[in-house]
């Protein structure tokens, strides 16, 4: 069982937080965190990359001079891969360089990550996460009371907060995202996890689902 203090968002701590990572995820598989990383990070690939063919240059197709009697190495018309302006030989095309492993890895996998930040002491409790208004001190105050400024983290509101979202987007390295859409990625990429009460009520209660980027 790991103790966590729980702030306020003036950084004061007004509790502590009990939970056990093992009710979260009994034991972590490096390999499968690894797998669900290489997944995400394939998934955001673009695969937009393309390069002619020969058929494909725009050029006369006509031989660029005879076959023999010339002293030159035979050449074909100008378009060839080995001239200059020429098709690429071994052209690159769109490519899709997703996949997905089995829904119940890819839960797996959240719940490792989520587990291994607490274990970590990468997790910050806080009592209450909303905000009156949509306003970018706000959260830039509490991270920096929390002694968080200048780290990257990832905010984990119980439902989908839009003030805390819109208040914190334009904060470089900070991510809000609501618990039931937390993945693998997402956990284990940022310094540390900012958590409110009753978003890891609901982690604890096996709500966090893995998404596909």
């Amino acid at each position: 069982m790991i103790s966590l203090p729980v702030y306020d968002k003036t950084g004061k701590e007004v509790g502590t937080y009990e939970v056990d990572p093992a009710e979260i995820a009994p034991k972590i598989n490096r390999q499968l965190l690894h797998d669900a990383v290489v997944m995400y990070q394939a998934n955001r690939r673009l695969g937009a990359h393309k390069t002619k063919t020969r058929g494909e240059v725009a050029g006369s197709t006509k031989k660029l001079y005879r076959q023999k009697g010339t002293g030159n190495a035979r050449a074909g018309s100008r378009k060839s891969g080995t001239r200059r302006g020429g098709g690429h030989i071994h052209a690159k095309a769109n490519r899709d360089y997703s996949y997905r492993l089995n829904r119940k890895a890819v839960k797996s996998a959240t719940k490792m990550a989520i587990a291994g930040k607490i274990t970590g002491k990468q997790v910050v409790v806080v009592d209450d996460l909303n905000f009156d208004e949509i306003k970018t001190r706000q959260v830039v105050d509490l991270l920096n009371a929390l002694s968080l400024g200048g780290k990257t983290a990832l905010i984990a509101t119980e439902g989908v907060n839009r003030v805390v979202y819109r208040s914190a987007r334009n904060i470089p390295g900070v991510e809000v995202l609501p618990a039931s859409d937390l993945n693998a990625l997402a956990v284990l990429r940022p310094d540390c996890m900012l958590v409110s009460k009753a978003a890891m009520d609901q982690l604890r209660g096996g709500k966090a689902e893995e998404s596909a980027a």
